[in-house]
């Protein structure tokens, strides 16, 4: 016999509960112990996964214009070291409602608007990930070793500002709202 209850009287009465009483070789036993020892490594695993993935933070985009009204990008990530590295689009204009700033921590479905540019390619497995966008005819992708602009590596240099002279709407350009001068 596994397991039986046992109710035992006692010298002022009825115990106040009733527990199973587990052989030592049971098989419940070691099926509990087994379950107790995995459900503590994946909580476990799971935070220090979880940490890892994140501890970088997300790309930081903000979308505005500068001085003379050029569109400009701000690119920021603190952990790599990137305070304020701009993207600067002469003679191009947009519209005010496509300015604003952006975190991107959570991945979404592609491509979709991301300002006045389009973001076409999304991997926040590990922060700050991998993010490719099209603007004004440039293709730009943000790496934490590197920025690619129009398929041409670019070492990242915090308080740099390049300018990325507007090419003529191509398709997938936020073309929309886009316009060159």
């Amino acid at each position: 016999m596994c397991a039986f209850f046992c109710c035992s009287l006692t010298s002022i009465g009825w115990a106040s509960s009733c527990l199973p009483i587990i052989e030592a070789d049971s098989p419940i036993k070691h099926f509990a112990a087994a379950f107790v020892i995995a459900l503590i490594c994946y909580f476990v695993a799971y935070g220090w996964i979880e940490h890892r993935r994140t501890r970088k933070g997300p790309w930081e985009l903000l979308f505005t214009n500068n001085a003379v009204g050029n569109p400009l990008i701000v690119i920021t990530q603190p952990k790599l070291g990137l305070a304020h590295v701009e993207l600067d689009f002469p003679n191009a204009t947009v519209s005010a409602t496509n300015f604003g700033r952006f975190t991107l921590a959570q991945p979404r479905q592609v491509p979709y608007p991301l300002g006045f540019a389009d973001c076409i390619f999304m991997d926040t497995t590990f922060l700050p990930g991998t993010l490719t966008f099209r603007a004004f005819g440039h293709e730009i992708e943000l790496l934490p070793r590197t920025m690619i602009i129009d398929h041409e590596e670019k070492a990242w240099r915090d308080g740099e500002s390049i300018s990325l002279p507007a090419q003529a709407n191509t398709p997938g350009t936020n073309a929309v709202q886009n316009s060159v001068k």
